[in-house]
């Protein structure tokens, strides 16, 4: 036997038992990092692209020892059941969503979590609610009481806006008389008569849906607010109205410098069993770095003006769910924190 015939397989033994080593060193390095994965809604969704904004940030600030991950869903209660049964870290979610899955409203009734609910975690982006009708009628409106009974496109029905404006029709004492009717054809139901008013909403007070932004190419709108009785009524709710500068989000004159709408508070929550000092870790990194939040995606902008405030107010609209430990230490250490609140065990 030759020489070389001797040696080769010792060598390649050698080779194979350091490339074995290597490969055996990369996985267990891999599989050393814990996946916090993003339950978000549907690929092309603002909540989509907020939430790879989020993870990026969270992915540097973190470190190696975490895979921060993005998976969509049709639907956010989809993505919102896929991390109460274990199949996700984050849930996207807003505070009304929080709000029908405890009082065990659609799509949650019977719904029994395989792993446990969300609580208060991480508030990211405010959507504001507000009321808008035909310039040619708006001299019928002086406040909510209004439109009590009358036929409105509150947004579609079951979408988070129409939510809320169930909410604030029910703390007003109004009734919601909703008519349904494709999105797209809002400026032609003003025109036919079928409706006489409908629910706009912009996104971190500057963004219109789409829908809104061709309907206001073919419609003259007069934007409608809220009575000073009406704010204080929708307050005593835990409603807190905000204003809004509607030359940053509309390209016509709307009839109101300011505009008086609900927010909605968006979520990236998780449940109680995820760490405490990993969430506080995650709301102070990106507490530090809102500016790179922004950089991301200008609809931040609120939240980096008063991340602690989002917080705290995402928290206040439903005082009675109960608040992350990581969050209430977040909220704690910034003098936010309400006593009433209840802390999750």
């Amino acid at each position: 036997m030759s020489l070389f015939s001797n040696r080769l397989p010792s060598s390649v033994l050698a080779i194979g038992c350091a490339v074995g080593l290597t490969v055996g060193a990369a996985t267990q390095t891999v599989d050393a990092r814990e996946n916090l994965r993003f339950a978000t809604s549907n690929v092309g969704s603002y909540g989509y692209a907020v939430g790879n904004v989020i993870s990026d940030v969270l992915q540097r600030e973190l470190g190696r020892d975490y895979a921060l991950v993005v998976q969509p869903y049709p639907s956010t209660s989809g993505a919102m059941r896929s991390v109460m049964d274990g199949d996700g870290e984050f849930a996207y979610t807003a505070d009304v969503g929080m709000r029908s899955l405890y009082d065990g409203d659609r799509p949650y009734d019977n719904y029994d979590p395989e792993r446990g609910r969300l609580v208060h975690t991480l508030y990211v982006y405010p959507m504001e609610t507000f009321m808008l009708v035909p310039s040619d009628i708006a001299d019928r409106f002086e406040s909510y009481a209004d439109f009590d009974g009358e036929p409105i496109f509150f947004t579609p029905a079951g979408f988070m806006n129409w939510l809320n404006m169930g909410r604030i029709f029910a703390a007003l004492g109004y009734e919601f008389n909703h008519i349904e009717i494709d999105s797209s054809t809002v400026a032609d139901a003003f025109e036919a008569g079928t409706i006489i008013g409908s629910a706009g909403y912009t996104t971190a007070g500057v963004s219109l849906p789409t829908y809104w932004r061709e309907a206001e190419l073919r419609a003259d709108l007069t934007a409608i607010n809220f009575s000073e009785e009406e704010r204080e009524r929708l307050r005593d709710a835990g409603l807190e109205p905000v204003q809004i500068d509607p030359s940053e989000a509309f390209s016509q004159d709307v009839g109101e410098e300011s505009v008086w709408a609900v927010p909605i508070y968006f979520a990236y929550n998780v449940r109680v069993d995820m760490d405490e000092d990993l969430m506080y870790r995650a709301l102070t990194a990106l507490y530090e770095n809102t500016d790179a939040l922004v950089d991301g995606d200008p609809g931040f902008g609120p939240l980096a003006a008063d991340f602690v405030g989002t917080q705290a107010a995402g928290v206040a609209v439903n005082p009675d769910i109960p608040v992350h430990p990581g969050l209430a230490r977040f909220l704690q250490e910034h003098g936010q924190w309400n006593d009433d609140w209840i802390i999750a065990e």
